[in-house]
């Protein structure tokens, strides 16, 4: 099953980096947040990518160009050019760059790709974590014949979350996960069908197509009440690479590195 990992919006919240970068490049710890994502469906064993470029494209490619020399201990001789590898990041992974324009909407890009797209295909967004359960994701979209299914996920809480009894605090949960309200984490699967519901480059997937999807009964939530994190400002970004230095990253269930 394919995997089509959105790669190419501005990332403007995101400035401090973006303006030199696409956002799907900022570095966790020593590697692109693009590479974590990867990594999560690889683990499930879903290593055939399709990455929609738009801004700074350039630069994804050239990662990927070089993808093993940047990930690898080398030798070279500088007299004949001649090099050989120390250490191979070993990474089985079939990786399509398509750039679907400079200033697409993400329905504007997902549809640049249909004719790529010829059977189930997995989709997300290039800025968001989670531990998500791909093998499970998978089942549940099967189990249920419509068109799509987006994983829905409860946002985390900016502040602390306190309970009173009087004056005395009786729960204190540091950026605990609101307990109301669901909203889109990315990580979908969707079926050709879904092309029917785009128009051209000015669609935005999350408005009218889902909108209609929705209507139509065609649109599934595949609920997910673990961790998930999107990065949109530094300070998501800070807290991500705190998780990842003290070794606490959700999304870590093999080795990486």
């Amino acid at each position: 099953m394919q995997t089509v990992i959105l790669c190419g919006g501005r990332g403007t919240r995101l400035s401090e980096k973006t303006g030199l970068i696409p956002k799907p490049m900022v570095e966790v710890g020593d590697y692109p947040i693009l590479w974590h994502i990867m990594n999560i469906y690889a683990h499930y064993k879903h290593s055939d990518f399709t990455l929609a470029l738009g801004y700074k494209a350039n630069i994804i490619k050239d990662y990927f160009l070089h993808f093993r020399e940047l990930n690898s201990d080398f030798s070279i001789n500088l007299k004949s050019g001649k090099s050989q590898y120390l250490k191979n990041p070993e990474r089985d992974w079939n990786v399509s760059l398509i750039d679907t324009g400079e200033d697409s909407m993400t329905g504007g890009r997902l549809l640049r790709l249909k004719d790529r797209l010829k059977s189930t295909f997995m989709l997300t967004y290039g800025d968001g974590l989670s531990n998500v359960n791909i093998e499970e994701l998978v089942k549940f979209h099967q189990s249920h014949g419509k068109l799509a299914t987006i994983t829905v996920v409860r946002p985390p809480s900016r502040f602390g979350l306190m309970e009173f009894e009087g004056d005395q605090i009786t729960l204190f949960k540091e950026k605990p996960q609101t307990a109301d309200g669901w909203i889109n984490g990315g990580f979908c699967i969707f079926e050709p069908g879904i092309f029917d519901y785009l128009s051209g480059d000015s669609t935005v997937l999350e408005r009218e197509p889902f909108e209609n999807l929705a209507t139509d009964g065609q649109l599934m939530a595949f609920r997910h009440n673990d961790f998930w994190q999107c990065m949109d400002t530094m300070r998501d970004k800070n807290y991500l690479n705190d998780l990842w230095d003290k070794k606490k990253a959700p999304w870590i269930n093999h080795d990486l590195t």
